[in-house]
């Protein structure tokens, strides 16, 4: 219970700091928004951890869980995806921050499908 508290602070803050660049993007007219997609490897399995990792990425701003794909990837969207290793390596930190026993289990996010620039609505891929 103590890691659930933990968590929770971290998550927190990063919701804090998120809506505040997302925020300040919108109101200067930034032109960092530059979306895309991953499919992040997950390395979560059971239905609770996959629940609060989805959930996590989506209340935090400027991030989305679209679906899951195979039970073994999460496609996620990024508003600030010009980078998207960087993309799929803060979301390796915060699946490691959720459940700290997966640090150790590998997972090759350079092989992790990326769509740079994000698709647009209707177009397939």
């Amino acid at each position: 219970m103590p890691h659930f508290f933990g968590y929770a602070l971290w998550l927190i803050w990063q919701i804090i700091l998120a809506t505040w660049v997302v925020t300040w993007d919108v109101l200067t007219g930034s032109k960092k928004v530059d979306p895309c997609v991953v499919h992040y490897p997950l390395r979560v399995t059971t239905p609770g951890y996959l629940t609060a990792f989805s959930a996590s990425i989506t209340i935090t701003p400027g991030t989305l869980s679209l679906s899951f794909i195979d039970d073994t990837h999460l496609a996620v969207h990024a508003v600030h995806g010009s980078n998207p290793q960087e993309v799929l390596a803060d979301l390796a930190h915060m699946e490691e921050k959720l459940a700290p026993h997966i640090r150790g289990i590998k997972h090759d996010l350079d092989q992790a499908p990326v769509f740079y620039p994000a698709p647009t609505p209707g177009e397939h891929h």
